[in-house]
């Protein structure tokens, strides 16, 4: 970020205020710790840094690289990701807070077993070599000032075995807003869209428990419970064949979506009713 957006900025501002009110430091709360922060003169102009803890990969990298070979997660390692999870957005919550992004892209494991790795071979074993490609026009003009001369691609964490040792770290904190002071929308991509963003211009800091509980799901079965590859009333079929009819407020509004697309409104099951 920049220097003048960092004098504004969201992410930075309710990171200090989380820690001021944890006595016993964010990571109690299973929330990524901010270490330091400082300004960095570059090409492009002075940028903020945020430092923070290390961590290991991604829940999302850990749930794809299980379920891509087929193997499901043991019960108890998705019951302790799902309560520090539900634990770190109820502190979150507590503060007067709202985290506003919350996926498994944005949970990550802390890497407390990385300290037994005490030379560069055996912690390169466990992220995997770093893979770097030269940076080049594809008209091979010169590059302009400012862009690096290569790319360096994220670790792969190739021999991570540690899901079942170690805690997680929710990160990622730049949607957050302070509650009763919700911002006007909000970057949602569209298979994790809340409801509430569909039908009305209205949310808060409940829009976090529905994303909680898509990546809970995520972690029993391995993908999202929704897709968006079309429209809206597409999702909300969706959305109502898994959880239920909507509330009346909003039904009319779906017929009318439906009425648009050329498409019959879908009804809940008995069993989701019930």
């Amino acid at each position: 970020m920049t220097a003048e957006s960092a004098e504004k900025s969201q992410e930075l501002c309710n990171l200090h205020a989380l820690s001021n009110l944890s006595q016993d430091g964010l990571a109690a709360h299973y929330i990524v710790q901010l270490l330091d922060k400082f300004s960095h003169q570059g090409p492009n102009g002075t940028h903020q840094c945020l430092v923070f803890e290390l961590l290991g990969p991604s829940v999302a990298y850990m749930i794809e690289d299980y379920y891509l070979d087929g193997v499901k997660l043991e019960p108890e390692c998705i019951l302790r990701i799902s309560e520090q999870l539900l634990q770190a957005t109820s502190f979150i919550h507590g503060a007067g807070l709202a985290h506003g992004d919350i996926s498994s892209r944005n949970i990550a494991f802390t890497c407390n077993n990385l300290s037994d790795c005490s030379d560069e071979e055996s912690l390169l074993k466990v992220v995997g070599p770093p893979e770097i490609e030269p940076l080049a026009r594809i008209d091979g003009a010169p590059l302009r000032p400012g862009l690096p001369s290569q790319l360096v691609k994220a670790a792969e964490w190739d021999d991570w075995i540690d899901e079942y040792d170690e805690d997680i770290r929710l990160l990622d904190f730049g949607q957050s807003f302070t509650q009763g002071a919700e911002p006007e929308r909000i970057a949602q991509p569209g298979a994790l869209r809340v409801p509430e963003t569909i039908f009305t211009d209205r949310f808060d800091y409940r829009l976090d428990l529905w994303r909680v509980g898509i990546a809970i799901y995520s972690l029993v079965r391995g993908g999202l419970p929704f897709q968006q590859f079309f429209s809206d009333n597409e999702l909300v079929a969706q959305m109502i064949n898994f959880v239920g009819d909507l509330p009346a407020e909003w039904q009319q509004q779906y017929k009318d979506m439906c009425l648009k697309a050329g498409r019959e409104p879908v009804q809940a099951s008995s069993e989701n009713n019930s």
